[in-house]
């Protein structure tokens, strides 16, 4: 099969990979008929972290193309989602609704699912069978629901964002716009997006933000107190992973806040006297899109959602190499890549 292999920082190739196999009794194949490009694996594309002949992505759906003898909730031929981890749905942690956290997890960015197949582990608990047929633009939502739009709707989950509360984004990507998407379905009065991007500014303002702050850094903190009478947001959603976006988002959060931190960290330190001072709850890590990809699809299957309109550029896979170099360069917010 083809599928793309990252052979070192900016070198991104599309090639030939042995065709995935059934390993446990527990896994499925499936027929991938769309991915995408990730923020995250931009860390390794621009040399943070480190790579060598890895294959790439984690995102995906697709149709069941084989399972093994113990799989039981989807059938060959389903249209199916899975998550960016791969869960049993039944350990302890699982049932607490941290899938991400299974004590069973496999990540699939080691399976690597820019691919034309995929071998999904532990696929009762992964997979979720999506019903109907869906539209092009419903694909592109569904696509979008195996990680940043999970994501995004947790870190509005581990921000408490509720009705009558203001909710401070920051981080433009994906998945802060995702951010965004799920405050405003969760009932929020106000959303500030910090954004410098007139593109996602635009897109920000259609998933619901009401505000947009340009500035970074304690100038980023002053603009969102102004904006809540000195107060700070009531919920705040870290999308970056930086020592600045984590600063800033503990900053611009009030005391007795919350602040849901989804941004994959790098370099990021905490100073325990600071943290002691702002009196803020944090929760976040990777997200339990598990948890949410039924309530999700059901949203998306009824149009009541359309997070599919994060994805502005689509290529075939053999043009993976393009699609990274598209998102390094901010040329596309994120890119879906055709099967």
């Amino acid at each position: 099969m083809r599928g793309v292999i990252m052979h070192a920082p900016g070198d991104v190739r599309v090639e030939q990979r042995p065709d995935p196999v059934l390993e446990e009794p527990t896994d499925a194949i499936i027929r991938v008929t769309a991915t995408c490009v990730c923020g995250s694996d931009l860390w390794p594309y621009r040399g943070t972290d480190d790579v060598d002949r890895h294959p790439m992505g984690h995102e995906y759906i697709g149709i069941v193309d084989q399972i093994g003898d113990d799989v039981k909730s989807v059938a060959i031929g389903d249209f199916v989602v899975g998550s960016f981890v791969a869960s049993d749905n039944t350990c302890e942690i699982c049932e607490a609704g941290f899938q991400s956290r299974c004590a069973h997890q496999v990540m699939m960015g080691g399976i690597g699912t820019q691919a034309e197949k995929a071998r999904i582990p532990l696929a009762d608990g992964t997979l979720v069978k999506v019903p109907g047929t869906p539209t092009e633009e419903q694909t592109k939502s569904l696509l979008a629901a195996s990680d940043v739009l999970g994501t995004g709707w947790f870190a509005a989950d581990a921000a408490a964002v509720g009705p009558g509360k203001t909710v401070a984004v920051v981080g433009d990507g994906a998945v802060g716009l995702m951010g965004i998407l799920a405050a405003k379905q969760m009932g929020a009065e106000r959303i500030i997006a910090m954004s410098r991007h007139a593109d996602r500014q635009a897109l920000a303002k259609q998933f619901g933000a009401t505000d947009i702050v340009e500035e970074r850094g304690e100038d980023g903190i002053a603009h969102i107190k102004e904006l809540t009478n000195g107060y700070g947001a009531h919920s705040t959603i870290e999308a970056v992973g930086t020592q600045e976006s984590m600063q800033q988002a503990i900053g611009a959060t009030r005391p007795g806040g919350h602040v849901g931190f989804v941004g994959v960290a790098h370099g990021v330190e905490l100073d325990g006297t600071d943290l002691f001072v702002a009196t803020v709850n944090l929760l976040g890590g990777p997200a339990p899109v598990r948890r949410f990809l039924p309530e999700l699809i059901e949203l998306i299957m009824t149009d009541q959602i359309n997070p599919g309109a994060v994805f502005d550029l689509t290529l075939p896979l053999e043009e993976a190499a393009e699609a990274y170099k598209a998102m390094d360069e901010r040329r596309a917010t994120k890119v879906m890549l055709t099967l």
